[in-house]
């Protein structure tokens, strides 16, 4: 066998201590170096999670009449969510295992919900900024996308909005907020278009379901969002973001059942059983369920109300001080936990300086169109401004200093990338190499190395070109 697995088994210790080697490299999350993917308070709180996943570790949520304390915490977090959101308990929902899930989801519900009105061809509206979930979604579902533009204030404009409804629109969507920049689109507005053309409305709140409502109870002026909202239909959100549960657990809720049932899975005439399930997965891990509830309990209104006010003032704090550098704007006006900056200095080239950030430990995204940096701020993140301040600076100068860092690593792959004209030749670039990564025999993907992943793996001569050389190549033999 080519394989790393042994002829006979090894001891547990040694084997766990070989899987924290493997994590070396990893983003440093519990020194709050990391601004994404990560939603960490500390290393108490974290055990605490894994005893209450531990408990139910191997309980499978497939079948709700066997597992019945699975359908208990569900319901549990579910109805917790309700009071959140404004909403009785008409409503209808699952635990799904992630925000891409719960949006999938909706996809599918709306597009089933729009054939059985006979739409043959459905369409749904979503913001630029929506999040990529929404694409994925629609290409696994065929649902066309009609991609409205934002206004001034940098929400989707709704004007544009009603002008895109159509006898084949089978849904609209808003964000509260948006992933890219933080920005809460105007659900209200949205809501009364929803009501008047009689259109679902889902509101996207993966990221900030969970933050939102403390944010209000903390005395915070936050717009109208979520139920309260008469058009709004759907809601999604992670728990495993601001509600710091364990990874693999998010919420989708409907207003009612009529909708929801469009969701639901069934087949009558399978040899193994009636089978029906109200989500994608089969198997639904019952440890995410358990120590979602048990984050519900342990932090309670209070502790969640105290995360949601330090988080923002950390946000705050963050948004000041990265402005008084000079050199960078923060987009739009963000009121949740989530920005983006970029350069307003043309010799400060705001992904050399993601380079140099990245050099100095901290993991930071970047975005695109306009092209920024992005921060995605927790409470823990008050230890570190100080610090992430002064290597922010210390970037800007060594970037001031070497004009030619716009020009290598991630820096000149992003830089590319995000101008090109022809999309879509990007797109099936990205997905060569991608797909290339999960070769058995490819090396890993680095963005700021000459050797990213290549037909035959790393070693061989096609290996040896990055990304960004083969869509300069291409994109240079095009316009010849």
């Amino acid at each position: 066998m080519n394989s790393n697995v042994p002829e006979k088994g090894r001891p547990f210790e040694e084997i766990l201590k070989e899987l924290e080697n493997f994590g070396k490299d990893d983003p440093k999350y519990k020194e709050a170096k990391t601004w994404s993917l990560v939603y960490y308070l500390n290393e108490e709180y974290t055990q605490f999670l894994n005893d209450a996943y531990s408990k139910y570790f191997s309980a499978n949520g497939l079948n709700p009449t066997a597992f019945k304390s699975l359908k208990r915490l569900e319901k549990e977090v579910l109805r917790f969510t309700a009071d959140l959101f404004h909403v009785d308990y008409e409503a209808c929902g699952v635990m799904t295992s992630c925000g891409t899930e719960s949006c999938m989801l909706a996809v599918k519900t709306y597009r089933d919900l729009g054939r059985s009105k006979g739409i043959k061809k459905p369409e749904m509206i979503i913001p630029e900024t929506a999040h990529v979930a929404w694409d994925k979604g629609a290409e696994y579902f065929g649902v066309k996308i009609r991609r409205a533009p934002l206004d001034e204030n940098w929400q989707v404009d709704v004007k544009t909005v009603e002008k895109m409804i159509n006898k084949n629109t089978v849904m609209i969507l808003g964000s509260a907020p948006e992933y890219p920049h933080g920005i809460i689109d105007p659900i209200e507005k949205l809501g009364k278009l929803a009501v008047a053309h009689k259109v679902p409305l889902h509101v996207d709140s993966c990221v900030g379901g969970y933050i939102l409502p403390f944010m209000e109870m903390a005395g915070i002026d936050v717009p109208v969002w979520d139920f309260r909202v008469e058009g709004v239909t759907s809601i999604s959100a992670d728990i495993h973001k601001y509600g710091f549960a364990a990874k693999g657990a998010s919420c989708i809720l409907y207003r009612n059942i009529d909708y929801f049932r469009h969701q639901v899975f069934a087949n009558q005439d399978w040899p193994g059983g009636v089978f029906a399930s109200p989500a994608f997965l089969g198997t639904r891990p019952g440890g995410a369920y358990a120590a979602a509830w048990a984050a519900i309990q342990a932090n309670g209104i209070e502790g969640y109300v105290s995360l949601a006010k330090k988080t923002i003032e950390v946000s705050n704090l963050l948004k000041e001080e990265i402005c008084k550098i000079g050199c960078f704007e923060i987009i739009g006006k963000p009121i949740v936990s989530l920005l983006a900056f970029r350069s307003i200095d043309k010799d400060v080239n705001i992904f050399a300086v993601g380079d140099v950030m990245e050099e100095k430990g901290w993991h930071i995204d970047r975005l695109q169109m306009p092209d920024a940096l992005h921060a995605m701020v927790t409470a823990p993140h008050e230890k570190v401004i100080e610090a992430f301040i002064t290597d922010l600076k210390d970037a800007v100068q060594t970037v001031r200093e070497h004009p030619e860092l716009a020009e290598e690593g991630q820096a000149a792959t992003y830089g590319m990338i995000s101008h090109i004209p022809l999309r879509g030749m990007v797109r099936k670039q990205v997905i060569d190499i991608f797909a290339e990564s999960y070769k058995l025999n490819a090396t890993e993907i680095d963005l700021s190395d000459s050797s990213a992943v290549a037909p035959g793996g790393g070693d061989s001569e096609a290996g040896k070109k990055s990304l960004v050389d083969k869509i300069i190549a291409w994109y240079v033999k095009k316009k010849s």
